[in-house]
């Protein structure tokens, strides 16, 4: 399987500041590749970059096996894309703005619109004018929009903002299927990191315009390790406790007090019986497994563990 994406040395500039600092991400053919990191980490303007919407102050974009540049139109048209928000008609329907988006990219199987609705749920509302949709709706056009053209790569900048429960496990099991059954590689950003956690194939975690790391969710299950969480109304005395009572270092407390206790040698009941004997009181001890939300964490913060 080779790569359909990837990114050399991508660097932007604005104003003096770098934003994006050479960056390099090689996306997988047929993946779901998560792109993650807080807000303002530089994921929006990369992939305004990948899509040509911004041109990158140094650095090169390769995108099925061509450079990209600014005459890239056939690269562009195998693209579908969602950045930062739709920007539709609002004073037509949801039908018209998808013929009309197949008028100017040159597509004229209208079989296609029928299917892109009935794949977002919008069938019952495509004559209804955009004017009138929630922004859940929206989002859903957004994509349906995007998946028309029948892309061989979609990008998606937060497409699950506006949804409901409902329909972001909707949009879950149609990422799903437009990889394993479309073949169509999706680069995803989110801040919904249990939703990645369900759908991605590989994971690149951005923070200040730099590349952290790029990893296989099938590697970060395999590091993610078991720990013993604490919850106490006295973390400042429990991590007193935890340090000089049991010779433990290796935990963390969380901005809400909660312990992390990271220390694989010592049971939750030998923890629970000190910290009580010590008059710290304890709301719960629980063994839990650390999730790719904990993995993000980790990696924002240095890679270490601190008390």
């Amino acid at each position: 399987m080779g790569y359909i994406l990837k990114t050399n040395n991508l660097s932007k500039i604005y104003d003096g500041n770098e934003v994006v600092s050479n960056v390099n991400i090689k996306v997988k053919e047929g993946e779901i590749y998560g792109f993650l990191g807080p807000n303002g980490a530089g994921k929006t303007t990369i992939m305004k970059m990948i899509t040509n919407l911004v041109k990158p102050t140094s650095g090169e974009i390769e995108i099925f096996g061509e450079n990209l540049t600014h005459k890239s139109y056939d690269i562009l048209k195998r693209i579908g894309s969602i950045i930062e928000y739709p920007i539709l008609y609002d004073k037509l329907t949801a039908r018209e703005n998808l013929e009309l988006h197949c008028e100017y990219m040159g597509y004229h199987d209208k079989k296609v619109i029928d299917e892109a609705l009935e794949l977002v749920n919008l069938r019952n509302v495509e004559y209804k004018l955009i004017n009138d949709f929630s922004l859940g709706m929206k989002q859903r056009l957004g994509i349906a929009r995007a998946i028309t053209t029948k892309p061989e790569l979609l990008i998606l900048d937060e497409p699950i903002n506006g949804l409901d429960p409902i329909g972001i496990k909707e949009l879950r099991n149609l990422f799903k299927m437009l990889s394993k059954e479309y073949g169509i590689t999706i680069l995803i950003s989110s801040h919904i990191l249990a939703e990645i956690e369900l759908i991605a194939d590989t994971i690149g975690v951005i923070n200040n315009g730099k590349l952290l790391e790029e990893i296989s969710m099938e590697a970060v299950k395999e590091r993610n390790t078991e720990y013993i969480e604490l919850v106490t109304n006295d973390y400042k005395k429990a991590a007193y406790v935890l340090s000089r009572n049991l010779n433990i270092s290796n935990f963390r407390v969380e901005d809400n007090g909660e312990i992390k206790i990271y220390d694989d040698n010592i049971s939750s009941n030998i923890i629970f019986k000190t910290l009580v004997l010590n008059d710290v009181e304890i709301e719960s001890v629980i063994k839990k497994k650390s999730s790719l939300e904990d993995y993000f964490l980790h990696l924002l913060n240095g890679g270490g563990i601190s008390a």
